[in-house]
């Protein structure tokens, strides 16, 4: 196992920036530390820190080695939580998720869990980028819509309902869209999505909406239609609070899209950690009924 010796140190230097800072991480001391990280730049033959009397910084041998040990000691906690953990979370959980839906919903989700489970650490990254979880190392994301990855297994965790809605300044200046065809007649708000997404006559329709404004923030889309710049379809979280109070008013009612999933996506071989089965166990219990809003549908007109 010599060959093993230090990478701990090695990473708890790089992570905090300072051989102080890591042994204090690992309760060992700085000399401890400096020679197990002494050790294995001999044995790489390879300089992996930059040191002064102030600061540590990796060298690109350094970068690419902390990446590699990284994963060796997450793969090695993941396999003692497996055989050993009796059931307990455990190690670091990496998510990510769409940056809105992360921010309302899934991050104080998961955050309320994590603190249940002291011997677990919460990385969260919100992005709107669909991340590669294999390629760049996640135990888990939220996405909605269709997952083809063989790589991955999914679990259905809640729903959402995609709105067209408009101002009423907008619809008084311009006509309310009779059908989908209609919107081809009037000035479109695009969000993050090319699409929109419409049912007529029991199957699903798609529009590629047009306009002169495009933004990828929910928020700044629903602020412009507010302001009667146009028509734009989101995700109901999004429009309720506009619409209970007649800022806007559902357009095409009657053509709304089915719901869209919202699946926890994992990596296959990560399925059986008690890390990612009980966070996905409390999106399924927790996600649906925070995302719930069945009075939407009350709202629209009849």
């Amino acid at each position: 196992m010599r060959q093993w010796a230090g990478i701990e140190e090695f990473v708890a230097v790089a992570r905090t920036g300072s051989f102080t800072a890591g042994a204090a991480r690992l309760g060992m001391s700085p000399t401890h530390v400096s020679r197990a990280i002494i050790a294995i730049e001999q044995r790489l033959d390879a300089q992996l820190l930059y040191r002064t009397t102030r600061t540590v910084r990796l060298t690109d041998t350094g970068r690419a080695f902390l990446e590699r040990c990284e994963r060796i000691l997450r793969e090695r906690d993941e396999a003692f939580a497996l055989v050993g953990g009796k059931g307990e979370p455990q190690g670091e959980l990496r998510v990510t998720c769409s940056t809105t839906m992360g921010e309302r919903f899934v991050a104080p989700i998961l955050r309320r869990w994590s603190i249940r489970h002291p011997r677990l650490s919460l990385n969260i990254e919100l992005t709107n980028r669909v991340i590669d979880l294999v390629a760049e190392d996640f135990d888990l994301a939220i996405r909605t819509g269709s997952v083809d990855d063989p790589r991955l297994t999914k679990t259905r965790v809640a729903s959402r309902t995609l709105y067209t809605c408009a101002a009423p300044t907008y619809l008084a200046r311009r006509g309310t869209p009779r059908d989908i065809a209609d919107l081809a007649e009037h000035e479109c708000i695009i969000g993050s999505a090319s699409t929109w997404h419409f049912r007529a006559t029991g199957q699903a329709v798609l529009h590629r909406p047009t306009g002169s404004f495009r933004c990828n923030s929910g928020h700044a889309v629903i602020e412009a239609c507010v302001s009667g710049l146009g028509i734009c379809q989101l995700p109901d979280f999004y429009i309720l609070p506009y619409l209970q109070h007649g800022m806007v008013r559902l357009v095409l009612p009657e053509a709304q899209a089915a719901d869209e999933p919202i699946w926890a996506v994992y990596p296959q071989h990560r399925h059986l950690l008690p890390k990612v089965q009980q966070a996905v166990a409390t999106l399924v219990h927790e996600l649906a009924a925070a995302m719930n809003q069945p009075h939407l549908r009350d709202l629209a007109p009849a």
